[in-house]
């Protein structure tokens, strides 16, 4: 959990923190693998390759954190401490890629036949406590008369089961399409190929985390999905941070008198 109060600074302590027009979700921000699952039983190239994280998301999510908070009032950002092949945070507890036995064309073999009782286990620790943690940021910005902003922040690889992928930043949405339309308005002029609803779309299950978070109290919402190539080296993704910067300045404005936001 990190804060960026109204003048952007970081504060460490939630007391120091100011109530926040944005929250930002990262669910797929680490690779790092800790007991009792240590590493699944994967060859290390792959425990670092795109199937176990979001290669790129948590600085992005970072920088955007910082950039946004003089203009919705301050930002909270919510990241997942470890990789999503042991829970994948964006995937309800039925799904049964949340633990998944493959992934892509790739066997993950601790996630082979787990038993009820072991993926009971990964809910308690991981899924659970994640999701309070989100939901009470949430409920404490609510009751202090603020309505949040809520991004999710991905990234998606620019080759998937040998097909390339055009599409640079793909901007999806749960049942409230505002906020996405809006940021996809804002980018027509942009040398970005943005796209609704792609890679993915809430047909793919991807919308979880706004299901549950954002959908329940009509925030307005969208998951940002980024090729992750454009997130190849920190002077990239500076970059592209500033061009997002503008993007969702443009469209958070384009809402009108969306509460959250400073006058």
């Amino acid at each position: 959990m990190s804060y960026w109060n109204q003048d952007g600074s970081q504060v460490e302590a939630h007391a120091e923190f100011q109530a926040s027009g944005l929250v930002l979700i990262c669910e797929h921000a680490s690779n790092r693998f800790d007991a009792p699952w240590d590493d699944l039983g994967l060859e290390a190239d792959l425990a670092s390759s795109h199937i176990a994280w979001d290669p790129g998301a948590l600085p992005l999510a970072r920088r955007l954190a910082a950039a946004l908070a003089p203009v919705t009032g301050g930002t909270v950002l919510v990241h997942a401490p470890l990789s999503r092949l042991i829970y994948d945070l964006n995937r309800s507890p039925d799904q049964l890629d949340a633990m998944p036995a493959q992934s892509e064309n790739y066997v993950i073999p601790g996630n082979q036949s787990l038993s009820p009782e072991q993926r009971r286990q990964r809910i308690r620790a991981l899924y659970l406590p994640f999701h309070a943690s989100v939901h009470a940021e949430i409920a404490g910005i609510l009751a202090q008369g603020k309505r949040p902003l809520l991004l999710t922040i991905h990234s998606f690889t620019p080759v998937y089961r040998g097909q390339a992928r055009q599409v640079e930043l793909g901007v999806i949405h749960d049942t409230d399409d505002t906020l996405a339309r809006a940021i996809v308005a804002a980018a027509r002029t942009s040398h970005l190929d943005v796209r609704l609803n792609e890679p993915y779309s809430a047909r793919d299950h991807v919308t979880h985390t706004l299901k549950l978070h954002a959908t329940p109290y009509d925030l307005a919402h969208a998951m940002l999905e980024v090729r992750n190539d454009l997130l190849a080296d920190s002077g990239t993704e500076a970059d592209l941070t500033a061009h997002l910067t503008e993007i969702l300045t443009a469209a958070f404005q384009s809402l009108g008198d969306t509460p959250c936001l400073d006058s």
